[in-house]
């Protein structure tokens, strides 16, 4: 049952939930991200096939493949507002719904430029936006019920949506050796959109969060001078007042929120660095620093995709016991140390992929505590805004990462050194940083995702 039971000013109440209705979003938030990483790596996949087709070159295709990351990076940052002044469910339906159309669209974009198939993929960033939007609409729909079992593992139980990116990766890949044949690359981006039309149709079922709720009605009852009922409103429910109205992007650099804001961009921005040497360019490293040939650049996406999803469950199931906050500095200070061996280690084809996996694990799994610990940091009325705004600095610090790794290489050095440095060490060192964030426990109770401050955190 809801913990909104109570009923305010003229017997308002916000609309109960039941364990029904957040297992019901919990299924629909996991296919949404699945078919949205699906669209994601299809372009990715079939971008030498769309250059091919219109007879563009490897260089136009890099410069495509940029500026679309690029743009795509700008939609995934104007979502945030735009959850938190819509609702959750309606961000839902916008990104996996907008992912949907623009993989219609790509299949005839291209015949209308290189701009006009940028533009489309750009938009298409909303679904890399879908985990933004899922992380604040199911850590809101989680801490309003009241429901000891999911208490005690809603973190791992968000672990598993979060771990729609490694399936969707494979669905793709899968997909796309099976479809390409019979259908072509326009074929194949014209099947990828029906499903996710389909889930944005079936998630106009959705309910809307409380928390929302409660902060709309305060928010309208300003709006219409009544602020005796609106403060009303803010203590029957227990949030705190003055921060339902302070919204937008500048919101974020106010108050309790700034030191969330700084801590946790500048880890995801060091982290990404590390995302985008051994994760992105992977084997490229490997086989650079080692004498070692992946042949078999199959069974490593299996690899790497298999112990992606592991990590999420495992750092969801550490999150939830020992506190989302230590288990994503461990994660991601253990993952730095494993990549650094990795580099260093004998030319042993079982030691390198041995640490190389490890170094995914602690590397990629904690994003799975991380997503949901940016919306345990931030008041409801920014929540979304401030995840968009951390989730943007992501791409920020794979441009960086690979600006420096050029800069490196270009002066005569070693790849070795270049993961190193922008690789293994920024891996570490976004660990650290992640300790001098508030622990969820220690959070001011604006911050709390529950209208109860009594409800236990994790």
């Amino acid at each position: 049952m809801s913990i909104f039971k109570r009923t305010s000013v003229n017997g308002w109440q916000p609309q109960q939930l039941t364990i029904k209705d957040v297992k019901f979003a919990t299924w629909i938030a996991f296919f949404a991200w699945v078919f949205a990483v699906y669209d994601f790596i299809l372009f990715g996949t079939l971008l030498p096939e769309i250059g091919s087709h219109f007879g563009w070159s490897e260089v136009e295709q890099a410069e495509m493949a940029t500026w679309v990351a690029v743009g795509g990076a700008v939609i995934a940052l104007a979502i945030g507002p735009l959850v938190d002044r819509l609702g959750r469910r309606m961000g839902i339906v916008v990104t996996v719904g907008g992912a949907a159309i623009c993989s219609l669209l790509t299949a005839i974009g291209g015949a209308w430029g290189k701009g006009a198939l940028t533009a489309i993929r750009s938009v298409a960033g909303l679904g890399y936006a879908e985990q933004t939007v899922n992380a604040t609409y199911l850590s809101e729909l989680y801490s309003a019920l009241d429901d000891p079992k999911l208490n005690q593992r809603k973190g791992f139980v968000y672990s598993l949506v979060q771990g729609g990116w490694p399936v969707g990766a494979l669905v793709a890949s899968a997909l796309t050796a099976i479809l390409m044949p019979v259908i072509g690359w326009q074929g194949s981006f014209i099947f990828a959109a029906l499903p996710s039309l389909l889930i944005a149709v079936v998630a106009l079922r959705l309910k809307e969060t409380p928390q929302f709720q409660v902060q709309k009605k305060i928010q309208q009852l300003r709006q219409q001078g009544n602020e005796r009922d609106a403060r009303q409103v803010a203590a029957d429910y227990q949030v705190a007042y003055e921060e339902q109205h302070r919204s937008g992007m500048a919101a974020a650099f106010r108050g309790p929120s700034l030191r969330a804001t700084l801590v946790l961009g500048g880890a995801v921005l060091l982290n990404w660095f590390a995302i985008q040497i051994f994760s992105v360019l992977g084997t490229t490293v490997i086989t650079k620093t080692h004498a070692v040939s992946f042949d078999n650049s199959l069974l490593i996406l299996i690899l790497s995709n298999l112990v992606g999803y592991c990590g999420y469950l495992a750092h969801g199931w550490f999150g939830d016991r020992f506190g989302r906050r230590n288990t994503i500095a461990a994660g991601w200070m253990l993952g730095g140390l494993a990549f650094a061996g990795m580099l260093f280690c004998p030319d042993n084809f079982a030691t390198i992929v041995a640490l190389y996996s490890i170094g995914l694990f602690f590397l990629i799994g904690p994003y799975a505590a991380a997503l949901f610990f940016i919306s345990e940091s931030f008041p409801t009325a920014i929540r979304a805004t401030a995840g968009a705004l951390i989730g943007a600095m992501g791409p920020v610090g794979a441009i960086v990462a690979g600006v420096g790794t050029t800069s490196i290489l270009s002066g005569g050095g070693s790849w070795q050194d270049a993961a190193l440095w922008f690789g293994a060490v920024p891996c570490f060192v976004s660990g650290i940083i992640i300790l001098f964030a508030r622990p969820a426990a220690q959070q001011n109770p604006a911050v709390s995702t529950s209208a109860n401050s009594t409800q236990p955190q994790a």
